[in-house]
C-alpha cells in the first residue's frame, strides 16, 4: 500500500487536501458548541467535514465519537440533530429507491410549470444577484458550499427563475465534493415544497444577516418582503435573466470518465477475496484484506463529476490501494468470489456482492418508513448510545 499523502494536481479542489489525515484534523478541529452558535452564519464555524463523509473516510458513527473524545453530546444537541438529517435522507431513499428523484408531491406549482434546463446565466455566475453569483463562484473554486448558500441557490432557481429541482439538483451533484445523491436531491426537493409543506424562500435582509457584505444583494430581485417573494413563488412568471456578461465565470466540466492521466485501469475483473474500495468507502480495510479499487461505469455514465472531484477521490483511492479496475457496463454479477465491500446506496443498481457489509448508522433503523424529518428523529434518536 502506498503513504496516504496527495499528489499535486490542477485539478486539486481548495480546501479539501485527499488524506485521512485531513478528514481526521478536521474532525479534531469541530467545536460542537460553536457549530449550534454560529452554523447559520456562511462564515460559521461548521465542520466541513461533508466531503470525508459522503466519500466515506469516515462513517457517521466514527465522526460522532471523535467528536464526543472532548464534548458530551445528546442526541438533542444541534451537532448530532444535524448528522440525523443525512441519515434521514437515506433512510427515505432506503424506503423509495429511485422515487426521490421525482417530486414526492406536488409543489407550490405543478411540474409542468417548470423548465427543464438550467439557464446559462445562472450557470456562468451571472445573474445580477451577488448571493447567487458568489455562491456559483464558490462551488466551482472550492467544490463546496455552505448550507444556506445551497438553499438560497436552490430557492432562486426554482421559486424565482421557474426551473424545475431535479434540474438543479442534478447540476449541483456534479461539482459538489460530498455531492450525495440522497442529501443533495432530498434537500432540493425540501426547498422546493415538493418534499416539505411549504417552500424555501430568502430574500436580501437574510442575506445581510448571514453572510459577509460581498454577498450582499440590496436592490436586486430579491429586496422584497416575504409576502412577495411568496406570490412571486406563486406565480408561473419566471423573473427574466441576468445580462452581466462581463462578469460570467466558465462551468468546469463535468465527466463520465476520470480525466486523462488522473487514473491507470487494471484489466480485467478484481482478483479472487479482495476487499473493494469503492468511491463512498475511502477508508482503510479491514487487516489482513488486499485493497482492490473499483469504479462501476454504469454509474458515472449516469452521475458525471467534475475533475475536482474525480481528483479528491481518485488520491485517496491510490493511496489505499495497489491497483484499481474500471468495470464496465451492468456489474451485477461481475464480481469474482469471494469479494467483500461496504454496501452503499449508490451502487446498489450497479453492482452485487455477496458478502455486503452493512454501512455503519448513527441510529437504529425505525421499523416503518417515516415520511418526516421530526418522525425519524423521534423514532430513531432514541437508539443514539450516550
Amino acid at each position: 500500500m502506498s503513504p496516504d499523502r496527495p499528489t499535486p494536481d490542477l485539478f486539486a479542489p481548495a480546501g479539501f487536501e485527499p488524506t485521512l489525515a485531513a478528514a481526521q484534523a478536521r474532525l479534531a478541529a469541530v467545536r460542537p458548541g460553536d457549530y449550534a452558535r454560529s452554523r447559520n452564519a456562511i462564515e460559521g464555524a461548521v465542520t466541513r467535514l461533508s466531503p470525508y463523509i459522503t466519500h466515506g473516510y469516515f462513517s457517521l458513527p466514527q465522526v460522532l465519537a471523535g467528536v464526543r473524545q472532548k464534548y458530551r453530546l445528546d442526541a438533542e444537541h444541534k451537532f448530532v440533530y444535524e448528522l440525523g438529517w443525512r441519515e434521514f435522507f437515506h433512510h427515505v431513499w432506503q424506503h423509495r429507491g429511485p422515487g426521490i428523484f421525482k417530486s414526492l408531491h406536488e409543489g407550490v406549482l405543478p411540474d409542468s410549470a417548470y423548465a427543464r434546463e438550467l439557464p446559462a446565466d445562472i450557470r456562468h455566475g451571472a445573474t445580477g444577484i451577488p448571493a447567487i453569483d458568489r455562491a456559483v463562484r464558490e462551488l466551482y473554486a472550492t467544490g463546496y458550499l455552505h448550507n444556506h448558500a445551497r438553499m438560497w441557490l436552490a430557492s432562486y432557481v426554482v421559486h424565482l427563475r421557474k426551473v424545475h429541482w431535479r434540474a438543479g439538483a442534478d447540476w449541483l451533484y456534479g461539482h459538489l465534493l460530498d455531492g450525495d445523491l440522497a442529501s443533495n436531491h432530498l434537500s432540493w426537493q425540501w426547498v422546493a415544497a415538493t418534499g416539505s409543506h411549504k417552500p424555501y424562500l430568502f430574500n436580501a435582509e437574510n442575506v445581510a444577516r448571514y453572510a459577509p457584505p460581498e454577498w450582499h444583494s440590496e436592490g436586486s430581485f430579491i429586496d422584497t418582503s416575504y409576502d412577495e417573494l411568496d406570490a412571486m413563488a406563486r406565480s408561473r412568471k419566471p423573473l427574466p435573466a441576468g445580462n452581466s456578461r462581463l462578469d460570467a465565470v466558465p462551468e468546469p466540466a463535468c465527466t463520465p470518465e476520470p480525466p486523462p492521466g488522473l487514473l491507470a485501469f487494471e484489466p480485467g475483473p478484481p482478483p479472487d477475496h479482495s476487499w473493494l474500495i469503492h468511491p463512498w468507502a475511502l477508508r482503510e480495510p479491514p487487516p489482513g484484506q488486499q485493497a482492490v479499487g473499483i469504479f462501476v461505469a454504469e454509474f458515472h455514465a449516469r452521475w458525471h463529476w467534475s475533475a475536482a472531484r474525480w481528483q479528491f477521490v481518485a488520491t485517496r483511492m491510490k493511496a489505499l490501494c495497489e491497483r484499481i479496475h474500471w468495470l464496465p457496463g451492468p456489474a451485477a454479477g461481475m464480481l469474482p468470489r469471494g469479494c467483500r465491500s461496504l454496501a452503499e446506496a449508490h451502487l446498489a443498481p450497479h453492482w452485487q456482492v455477496a458478502e455486503a457489509v452493512p454501512v455503519p448508522r448513527l441510529f437504529a433503523a425505525p421499523a416503518r418508513a417515516c415520511h418526516s424529518f421530526t418522525q425519524f428523529y423521534k423514532l430513531a434518536s432514541g437508539s443514539l448510545q450516550d
